[in-house]
């Protein structure tokens, strides 16, 4: 029994250690804002890696369904819950804002899932570079079209999400942004997990191992295909609506081909199909954004260079297809799903 419930006693442990160093101001806040950045960015690799890497598709535009979530949860929450010059007083009282804040989040993952549906239908007959080229052209898309939205900012930005920020921090004042990026980086990787351990998640190994012989034995390639593409896009705009609200300020330009090329170098570095491979890549690139920082434009050498010398001497990434427990068997027995 102990050893069953053990993963769920260290996450609540774990989350618990970070609302109090959080709360009493033990951590500045810019380490505090690379840890919630850090949740962001396990999401984005993590979500990624679930077409690239278990599905064995190509996906280059992980960047536009981050956009989508962003803005709407971002409209959404200044709407409901802030005093805005565009959309005037809130609409509902901003008591409301601790507990809605979740599903706000959740409403701009579906929003980037429905984004996803749209770039996945034309889709079914494209893999590899085609694909590719897809999903570049929908980043570009996306991008274009909020920047010709001047409603809610256009190519200026929106911001206003700090208000929501405080309208919770009234109700109860703990470090909510932490709590939240905590809980849905937790949330992210149980559901990947979930979802590639099941029934279902076989056909999409089926899928990255051979398509025609996955038809061949009746697996509905197309809808597998369609629904892996909305969960991993749906993710996605779950870390751009949680990038939104830790930043306080939302800009297309934040969301353009370079940021889909960061998710990618986390997904690859990682290892294809590894989840503990994504979570440490995406940690390790996010100290290593910060370190090589004062750098400034020529971190964007180094980092490049980094990822050709290992595609060169390990092209599987740093796991490969491995997890931690494969590599340590007595991890398994701490998360073993019944």
């Amino acid at each position: 029994m102990f050893k069953r419930y053990s993963i769920h006693t260290l996450l609540v442990s774990m989350g618990g250690l970070l609302i109090y160093v959080a709360y009493e101001e033990m951590i500045s806040l810019y380490i505090l804002s690379v840890l919630m950045f850090m949740g962001v960015n396990i999401i984005l690799s993590t979500s990624l890696n679930l077409v690239n890497g278990y599905m064995g598709e190509f996906s280059c535009g992980h960047a536009g369904f981050m956009c989508v979530g962003a803005y709407v949860s971002s409209v959404l929450g200044v709407w409901l819950f802030a005093k805005d010059k565009v959309f005037g007083p809130p609409l509902i009282n901003p008591d409301y804002a601790l507990y809605l804040f979740p599903l706000i989040i959740l409403i701009g993952g579906f929003a980037a899932a429905l984004a996803g549906l749209l770039v996945a239908i034309p889709s079914y007959k494209t893999r590899g570079d085609y694909l590719a080229i897809i999903t570049i052209a929908a980043n570009y898309i996306i991008i274009s079209a909020i920047e010709n939205l001047d409603s809610i900012g256009g190519s200026r930005g929106f911001m206003g999400m700090k208000r929501v920020i405080t309208a919770m921090e009234d109700i109860a004042y703990l470090p909510w942004m932490p709590i939240w990026v905590f809980a849905f980086t937790i949330f992210c990787i149980w559901l990947i997990r979930r979802y590639v351990s099941s029934t279902f998640g076989k056909g999409v190994n089926a899928i990255c191992q051979d398509e025609v012989a996955a038809e061949i034995m009746s697996v509905n390639t197309n809808k597998i295909k369609t629904i892996t593409f909305m969960v991993s896009s749906g993710l996605a705009g779950i870390g751009g609506g949680l990038f939104a609200y830790i930043l306080g300020y939302v800009n297309p330009g934040s969301f353009n081909i370079l940021k889909s090329t960061e998710v990618m170098v986390m997904v690859y570095l990682g290892g294809m199909a590894s989840l503990s491979g994504s979570v440490l890549s995406a940690i390790f690139f996010t100290i290593l954004l910060e370190v090589l920082r004062p750098l400034q434009i020529i971190k964007w050498i180094v980092i490049p260079l980094m990822l050709i010398i290992v595609m060169q001497f390990r092209p599987e990434g740093l796991m490969g297809s491995r997890e931690l427990s494969d590599i340590f068997p007595w991890m398994k027995r701490f998360y073993r799903f019944k």
